[in-house]
């Protein structure tokens, strides 16, 4: 495992970055912890904070932005949200809540200082329900909003997978996977080795696996499934847990900063649904990966960026 403790800046000066690196105090109902993030770039126009997926995930999956970000002038964060990555991990199971992660993501925001005339965020996948929440709690401190991999309802993203993606996989393989979760047993090395042949390399990242960038495989690796299995639930062909009845998609016509819906013609999520979810929007636009997967900024990149970019140069 990677010794991320090196990299850890431990500074009790809330103003001291350490390679653009910082730790920041953060208020729970379990006490104070700190959560790391690492500063890119200086725009005073632009400030992207990325929200990466999960729940319990890590920044790696953002990793490549650095190939494109920096030359176009855009300052960025990279964010471990509590319980992950180089962050605090407190034991704690009542933490694990949408409100907690949206006040935390708020506490963020007043501890590196940006507001409505520079802020942007960007959500993917978990992400991507994290900042729907915080935009329609605190949209007034944003200039932009990205959803990126993300439908606005769990039942309905449910349903695609049902519907679409799952009649599309062999049926006995679908079975098998079937049968694990429902014996509780996907630890199980074959449950994970058949969703990585069948579902993951066509529909999470298009390579084969020995082609798979290793930011991605290392946060797989770092996900803490004591976050992820309660609120996304165990099983990888849908979600469940607390998320499981989450949908806001007659909540988006109160966001009315302009937002860019990300999606991909392969995804996990239907591109039909984000396109409709732009519509909803005020100032909603979609962004399309036509080679994309869920992680359209890895195997579609060179477009997703293009899309990103545009957008936060055009907002900024």
């Amino acid at each position: 495992m990677v010794d991320y403790q090196r990299y850890f800046d431990n500074s009790s000066n809330p103003d001291a970055w350490a390679g653009g690196e910082r730790r920041i105090p953060i208020n729970t109902p379990k006490g104070p912890f700190s959560v790391w993030v690492k500063r890119t770039g200086n725009n005073p126009d632009c400030a992207l904070l990325f929200l990466h997926g999960g729940p319990g995930g890590t920044h790696d999956f953002f990793i490549g932005a650095d190939s494109f970000l920096p030359a176009a002038g855009i300052q960025y964060y990279y964010y471990d949200q509590l319980g992950a990555g180089r962050s605090d991990a407190p034991d704690e199971p009542e933490l694990w809540t949408i409100p907690r992660f949206v006040d935390e993501v708020e506490q963020v925001r007043v501890h590196l200082g940006l507001d409505a005339t520079n802020f942007f965020i960007l959500g993917q996948s978990w992400g991507g329900i994290l900042a729907i929440e915080y935009a329609l709690a605190h949209q007034e401190h944003l200039k932009g909003l990205i959803i990126s991999n993300m439908m606005s309802s769990i039942p309905a993203y449910n349903a695609y997978a049902r519907d679409v993606i799952m009649p599309t996989m062999d049926q006995d393989v679908l079975a098998e996977i079937k049968a694990f979760e429902a014996n509780d047993q996907t630890d199980d090395p074959r449950y994970e080795a058949l969703l990585l042949e069948h579902h993951y390399v066509l529909h999470v990242l298009r390579r084969p696996l020995d082609q798979w960038p290793e930011p991605v495989l290392r946060g797989f690796g770092l996900i803490n499934k004591k976050i992820y299995v309660p609120m996304q639930g165990p099983s990888e062909l849908g979600a469940g847990g607390s998320l499981i009845d989450w949908d806001r998609t007659d909540d988006l016509s109160q966001i009315t900063v302009p937002t860019l819906v990300m999606g991909a013609e392969y995804d996990t999520m239907s591109p039909d649904y984000l396109r409709m979810m732009a519509d909803r929007l005020p100032k909603g636009r979609y962004h399309h990966s036509p080679h994309g997967s869920h992680c359209a900024l890895f195997d579609d990149q060179e477009n997703y960026f293009a899309g990103l970019i545009a957008f936060l140069n055009e907002v900024a």
